[in-house]
């Protein structure tokens, strides 16, 4: 999120995020899979409910929220470790 803004617990978010330069970087299976294992574990393990998701070329649009915690919070460790991961995976391939 690169605009400031206020979260609250248990309310619907309808969130976009994007590649830097809307690089199409999930046309490629193993890129996308890191992406939806990420989304898995914060089901799992941070409370995250996700309602609805497409993953495009470049972008993923979800229909979410947290269940008593910081949404903001949780969003930023997932878009952090989810790049570090592609990356990773993209400099092994």
């Amino acid at each position: 999120m690169s605009e400031f803004r206020i979260t609250t617990t248990d309310e619907l978010y309808f969130v976009t995020l994007t590649t830097v330069g809307w690089v199409d970087v999930f046309t490629r299976n193993d890129y996308k899979n890191i992406l939806v294992e990420n989304l898995k574990y914060c089901q799992q393990i941070e409370n995250l409910e996700i309602y609805s998701y497409v993953i495009m070329s470049n972008h993923i649009h979800m229909i979410c929220r947290r269940k008593d915690k910081d949404f903001k919070e949780l969003l930023g460790r997932f878009k952090s470790n989810s790049a570090k991961q592609i990356i990773k995976a993209i400099e092994n391939n």
